[in-house]
C-alpha cells in the first residue's frame, strides 16, 4: 500500500471502529461479540498500549482489504475485530 491508500485505510478503519464502539451501547449482541474479541486480543497481545494497538489495527485492516474484505456488514468478523481494537484503544487512552 502506498502512503495515500494507507492513510485512507486508517481513516476508514477509525470511522468503522468509532461507530461500532458507539453502537455497542444499544446492541448487547455486538457488545458481547466485542468482549469475546477483546479477550482473544488480550490472550494474543497481553495489555498493549495505544501504539501497539494502532500497529495491530493497521496490519489487520491492510491484510483484510488485501484479501477482498470491505465493510458492508456491521456484523462480520472483521468489523467486530476492528471495533474491539478501537474499544481497547479508547480504554488504553483513558487515565
Amino acid at each position: 500500500m502506498n502512503g495515500d491508500s494507507s492513510e485512507v485505510l486508517g481513516l476508514l478503519v477509525r470511522d468503522i471502529g468509532e461507530a461500532g464502539v458507539e453502537e455497542m451501547a444499544g446492541s448487547p449482541g455486538l457488545a458481547a461479540a466485542v468482549d469475546q474479541h477483546v479477550a482473544s486480543l488480550r490472550d494474543e497481545l497481553g495489555e498493549p498500549d495505544e501504539d501497539a494497538l494502532m500497529d495491530y489495527l493497521r496490519a489487520f485492516a491492510e491484510e483484510a482489504f488485501n484479501r477482498g474484505w470491505w465493510p458492508d456488514s456491521t456484523r462480520d468478523w472483521e468489523f467486530v475485530r476492528i471495533v474491539a481494537v478501537c474499544w481497547m484503544m479508547r480504554e488504553a487512552s483513558t487515565p
